[in-house]
């Protein structure tokens, strides 16, 4: 074997293996429970949360044009001794929240 043969297959493969990387990456859900934890961390800032939940499945979700794998779940807290209980839908491949309503 000749060495620009070598070099010309290491070439090959990483190029191979960095492009197998970034479709695994695209391709990879978030966990529900990451997803949780970020809507939980954003809410503490504002005070303290009394309870949460959250789908551990991902679904399908259709608004308008708008199609993605999301999660379901919510959130309950007290403000000025009012229960305040909140759904949220977030992205399953990056985890963003689309949707945030008062209920």
């Amino acid at each position: 074997m000749n060495w620009k043969s070598f070099i010309a297959g290491a070439a090959a493969g990483i190029t191979a293996g960095f492009l197998m990387n970034e479709a695994v990456k695209r391709n990879v859900s978030v966990s529900a429970e990451s997803v949780l934890a970020k809507v939980k961390r954003a809410f503490k800032e504002d005070g303290p949360i009394d309870g949460s939940w959250i789908q551990m499945k991902a679904e399908p979700y259709q608004k308008h044009a708008i199609k993605a794998d999301v999660y379901r779940g919510g959130i309950s807290r007290q403000r000025n001794g009012q229960l305040q209980q909140f759904e949220f839908i977030a992205d399953a491949h990056t985890g963003t929240v689309i949707d945030l309503k008062l209920i």
